[in-house]
């Protein structure tokens, strides 16, 4: 299962920013070119598994996009993209996003008290991009009722669904060492 990501993921470049290890892939970065068949893959093995019973299918710009747009059309449930551009529309929430390589703040619009959602993003390293977003949306009252994220980078997703109090579910799981992705699961 999800052998043609495995396969693009391993042939993935990986950059350096400072120490932290960066791997490219269409997935997570937009680039080089996305595989169609690559793409089908993952969106019908998250929509095999993801909560149907919700009102938005939530992600971040960019790269869930990508994810989350066709998973709309599959499934017919709206979705709502976490922005990095503040509209000051009346009831948005301002959530700093702190990550590997980066800070900075991400704006929630259109979301209220009461929705049911599902969490989409296409990887967690550090966890800051969900840890965010899912401590937001709690604590505007909004019900989390699943998080999946494509692709898992981290030894430390179990700290983070403890702060976040919410079960992740990954698709694949990676490591970066010397320069080479390799996949773990």
């Amino acid at each position: 299962m999800l052998e043609k990501l495995k396969e693009s993921l391993e042939r993935s470049d990986v950059v350096r920013f400072g120490e932290y290890q960066y791997f490219v892939h269409p997935i997570t970065d937009g680039i080089p070119s996305m595989d169609p068949q690559v793409l089908d893959e993952v969106l019908n093995s998250i929509y095999d598994i993801m909560d149907l019973d919700v009102d938005y299918l939530v992600g971040a710009e960019a790269m869930a996009i990508p994810l989350i747009v066709p998973l709309s059309l599959m499934t017919g449930i709206p979705y709502n993209v976490v922005r990095k551009r503040k509209y000051g529309l009346p009831g948005e929430v301002s959530v700093k996003q702190t990550t590997g390589y980066s800070e900075k703040e991400l704006y929630i619009n259109g979301l209220r008290k009461g929705d049911r959602v599902m969490v989409l993003d296409d990887v967690v390293s550090t966890g800051g991009t969900l840890r965010a977003i899912v401590l937001a949306l709690k604590g505007m009252g909004v019900e989390v009722r699943d998080v999946i994220v494509v692709v898992k980078k981290t030894d430390k997703l179990d700290e983070l669904e403890r702060e976040i109090g919410q079960k992740v579910r990954t698709l694949v799981e990676v490591e970066v060492r010397g320069g080479k992705v390799r996949v773990i699961t």
